[in-house]
């Protein structure tokens, strides 16, 4: 049984966009039809609390970051964008408070988001103590190539978009959702990313650049990734990926977490494969999970039972002093139903026996069939062996 439950987590991760939707839309409703509830912030900005379509924010073209446009201490309260054009902008100190952005491309030399605050968690109403509304920002069909430094991107929900060359330094993602989006090129470094969930999302290459530690909880989630390619090279950048959250959960010593990502990762190199390799590859996977499945280590020894009675039967075994063997077209055709499951139960409990190390009284194997016997002892030890592995490992973490 996996640790993480890829089909709960996306049931509960929908119930939860949808609350903070509609949580979002309650306070902003509030805020505009009462704006005192809102202190300690600039109400008078270019853009608050209006709809700002089909324009061009910042410097045409692409720019050196020297070149960027400066915006510093603005706030945006309530701000919605729609289809407009970030671009070469360096926003510094900035706060973006309940703000939406459709259709928006942040874009042309990129965007950079300098100690930048995208959510108000202090409640609106009072009393408030101990209470916070986590009033966020709304990303939806927006392309995004910027540089987040040392902001707060709490809470903030990504819908549909596409992000490219972006990344997080120092930032604060906790409760970040980002939802049917694509991630191409992405850099994390030292950043909080608890709660934070993905789902159904397309990323290619996503790395973890830390000089001390991306932090992940228990309530972090990366969905399975989406094959679009289905080629080496997709199977192989989706492997690093598995890799490098397996090894953040690691670092953060969620060993269940590392373990499921670890095994998908496996996965996904199984497929890169050559032949000799895959063969290995088969073997590590059926016999134990790579390490992380303990369940299949009952499978794969019961297939190996089940595979050796047939041989047992074919070649040759003795019952209770008569010697059976399923060789030819003659023995099979004489053969009733009733006879051959008494049979097949007496080599299926030699087979059992032989597997265990603990024998079998009624059945034994004739001469050509003790080769047989010996491989199936053997492998016996072997499974039993990395099965107990398998589970003592499971049950440490």
């Amino acid at each position: 049984m996996p640790y993480v439950n890829f089909k709960e987590e996306n049931y509960k991760l929908e119930k939860q966009i949808s609350k903070r939707k509609e949580n979002n839309k309650k306070i902003r409703s509030q805020i505009k039809n009462d704006k005192s509830l809102i202190s300690g912030y600039s109400l008078t900005g270019e853009y608050s609390f209006k709809n700002t379509k089909k324009q061009l924010i910042g410097i045409s073209g692409v720019l050196k970051e020297e070149d960027f446009q400066i915006i510093n201490g603005e706030d945006f309260i309530c701000a919605n964008f729609f289809n407009c054009k970030f671009q070469n902008i360096k926003f510094i100190d900035c706060f973006f408070i309940g703000c939406n952005f459709k259709k928006c491309s942040f874009g042309g030399g990129g965007i950079i988001f300098e100690n930048c605050t995208f959510i108000k968690e202090d409640s609106i109403k009072t009393p408030s103590l101990n209470i916070k509304d986590n009033f966020s920002c709304y990303f939806e069909d927006c392309y995004i190539y910027s540089q987040f430094k040392g902001s707060n991107l709490s809470y903030a929900l990504f819908e549909k978009c596409t992000f490219e060359n972006t990344n997080f330094e120092l930032t604060d993602m906790q409760g970040v959702i980002i939802k049917d989006s694509d991630l191409f090129k992405i850099l994390v470094c030292d950043c909080g990313m608890q709660n934070l969930k993905t789902r159904k999302c397309y990323i290619s290459d996503f790395e973890f650049d830390d000089k001390y530690m991306t932090t992940f909880d228990t309530k972090t989630f990366f969905d399975k990734l989406l094959h679009r390619k289905n080629d080496r090279d997709e199977y192989e950048g989706f492997y690093m990926i598995y890799q490098n959250i397996a090894f953040q959960y690691e670092q953060n010593n969620l060993k269940s977490n590392f373990g499921e990502y670890y095994y998908l990762g496996k996965r996904e190199e199984h497929k890169t494969l050559d032949f000799l390799s895959k063969i290995k590859s088969y073997l590590y996977w059926f016999s134990c999970g790579y390490g992380e499945r303990p369940i299949y280590s009952i499978y794969f020894s019961f297939a190996i039972i089940l595979i050796f009675t047939f041989l047992f039967l074919i070649v040759g075994v003795n019952i209770d002093g008569r010697i059976v063997k399923y060789n030819s077209i003659i023995a099979i055709e004489t053969l009733s139903f009733g006879k051959f499951f008494e049979e097949f139960l007496n080599a299926f409990s030699l087979s059992t026996g032989l597997f265990t190390g603990v024998g079998n009284e009624i059945c034994d194997p004739i001469f050509e069939s003790a080769i047989l016997a010996d491989i199936e002892m053997v492998l016996g030890v072997i499974c039993m062996g990395i099965g107990i592995g398998t589970l003592t490992r499971k049950i440490i973490r």
